[in-house]
């Protein structure tokens, strides 16, 4: 397409990654250029209103602060071709739809739960709308580390270790689902929610005491949990991936945690975590990376983009699959932005070509006929 793009810029959200997301968002905003994309910045609250504003700024301020003010209420319909972004005015029980703009395409920057997961790509379908990043599937399986676990494990990849629990059997019996997560390994034991990232809610518990305050902490933010064996003297390596049919894996990057995990705190907060970019590793074991975090990209049925995460032991070289983003950060410390800026594709480029690619799997997925007429 030659003429400008109507693009809605979506951020915020209702999940623990609110923040993030909003970092991710005024990152991507300075690298949009105005002669190819007419920017709609679409806010959600953390308690799920829609907003937008004059200048995509007014967006970020506003939910930074909180606060509706400045702001008008927004919505999308998920009637099919009706990729109109309405405005909504009036009070409760008498409000209109206003027609605003009709969208080209959405770039959401949800991290985590009501944006990852598959919820809004299922709206974004419905209302046949071409969207950034992976479809209902590729979303809902990368984002639940659990089912993730399963099907790499049913691929072939490496995963480490691990049980899921329920938040009912920890009200029933926590006694219970301790003694399971301790026959799972020796500590340290790492207790994670199921479908949430950013390292939100992940605890490292050395004793049986962190295991209950971690399991705690995680079904705060989840009715499922992960309990994970820890892997001692691991490397943590990441690698970014790129496209639909036929993906591309970045050079691999080394993360080396300001604290004792790579945490929420030490990824937004320290801000002294270290990268080393490209990894240090042997060739060989850096193409198998490569070449893993591909094949689980395949697996899950991802598209746009992902960043695969791995734990390389560092006597052995033995790679176990941790997890894939299928949304990861885009903000100035972001791995995947770097990995691919170590890869010759620079950031303004790669939010391009992620946009080239949603068009490109929207007119795939036009090819597809969802009537049926029987003859005679």
């Amino acid at each position: 397409m030659n003429r400008q793009l109507n693009l809605g810029l979506i951020f915020g959200g209702r999940s623990g990654e609110h923040d993030v997301s909003l970092m991710s968002a005024r990152s991507v905003l300075t690298v949009l250029n105005p002669d190819k994309y007419h920017v709609y910045a679409i806010g959600i609250t953390r308690q799920g209103a829609w907003l937008t504003a004059e200048t995509p700024t007014l967006v970020l301020e506003a939910l930074q602060q909180e606060t509706t003010q400045g702001t008008v209420r927004v919505t999308l319909l998920p009637e099919t071709g009706q990729a109109t972004l309405y405005a909504v005015r009036g009070e409760p029980g008498a409000q209109q739809l206003e027609p605003l703009a009709d969208l080209d395409i959405v770039f959401p920057l949800l991290h985590g739960t009501f944006g990852e997961d598959g919820t809004i790509q299922g709206l974004f379908e419905m209302a046949d709308l071409a969207y950034a990043g992976a479809g209902v599937l590729g979303s809902a399986v990368g984002m639940d580390k659990a089912l993730f676990k399963e099907v790499m494990r049913a691929n072939g990849l490496l995963v480490v270790e691990s049980i899921t629990v329920e938040r009912g059997e920890l009200e029933k019996d926590i006694h219970a689902v301790i003694a399971r997560a301790e026959s799972l390994a020796a500590y340290p034991l790492f207790t994670k929610p199921a479908n949430l990232g950013s390292s939100v809610g992940i605890t490292k518990c050395r004793s049986r005491s962190d295991l209950v305050e971690g399991l705690m902490e995680a079904a705060a933010y989840d009715r499922r949990i992960l309990v994970e064996r820890g892997i001692a003297n691991a490397r943590e390596i990441e690698v970014s991936v790129l496209g639909n049919e036929h993906p591309q894996a970045s050079v691999c990057g080394e993360v080396l945690p300001s604290r004792e995990f790579y945490s929420y705190e030490a990824k937004y907060k320290d801000g002294t975590s270290g990268l080393i970019i490209p990894a240090q590793l042997p060739d060989d074991v850096a193409e198998q990376i490569r070449a893993y975090a591909i094949r689980a990209y395949k697996a899950i049925d991802c598209a746009g983009m992902a960043r695969a995460d791995f734990f390389v032991e560092k006597k052995t070289n033995k790679i176990y699959l941790n997890e894939l983003n299928t949304l990861p950060g885009f903000t100035s410390i972001s791995m995947y932005p770097k990995l691919w800026q170590a890869s010759e594709l620079p950031y303004a480029k790669l939010v391009d070509r992620l946009i080239e690619l949603a068009l490109e799997r929207k007119a795939e997925r036009d090819h597809t006929e969802h009537l049926y007429r029987s003859e005679g």
